[in-house]
């Protein structure tokens, strides 16, 4: 799955830098790759993108939230496992299971939290990929904490106005990156 470094590029990493953690929102995300995207015309390769947060970002641990049902979507569990994704599961209630949303803003907050705590010797900082403006108050901890990596929006049109007073080193949009993220026709 990941690229081969060469020897000069393993040794700075091993010496000189940290490795950081992703916390990926993929509730939103899969709702942009399925629903909303349709007129940019392109489609998120989930392989391409799990290599490039390792070789841009220095990704080491992806954590991917998304809402879980036992009777549909082991496919896509199975596949975002295999290309590099660590999957925390949201139980979804049977009321729940017919809608395509599942709320993982608490779990993924949580998780950063207790990352923090647990892991904070582990890695240098996170990277979250999300367009909800739910996040911002996490946002705002990490870079005060200068835990804060950066944040990856789907597009302009779906990032929160919550996050306009960023500065743009910290953000940056997934539409930007589709010359390396994008899925090739088959």
């Amino acid at each position: 799955m990941m690229k081969k470094m060469g020897i000069v590029e393993m040794i700075y990493i091993l010496f000189f830098s940290m490795w950081n953690y992703a916390f990926i929102d993929g509730q939103n995300l899969y709702r942009w790759i399925q629903e909303i995207d349709n007129e940019e015309t392109w489609k998120l390769d989930l392989k391409k993108f799990r290599t490039y947060l390792y070789e841009k970002y220095h990704i080491q641990k992806a954590y991917y939230f998304i809402g879980y049902s036992q009777n549909i979507n082991q496919d896509l569990y199975t596949f975002l496992q295999e290309c590099g994704f660590i999957i925390c599961f949201k139980k979804q209630n049977k009321v729940m299971e017919t809608h395509k949303k599942g709320n993982i803003d608490s779990d993924l907050i949580f998780t950063v939290m207790q990352k923090l705590i647990d892991e904070a010797d582990q890695f240098d900082k996170i990277l979250l990929v999300s367009w909800d403006g739910d996040f911002k108050i996490l946002v705002d901890f990490l870079i005060k904490k200068e835990r804060f990596l950066k944040i990856l929006f789907p597009n302009k049109k779906y990032a929160s106005s919550l996050y306009k007073s960023l500065p743009p080193s910290l953000y940056d949009y997934l539409s930007n990156l589709k010359s390396k993220i994008q899925l090739e026709d088959e």
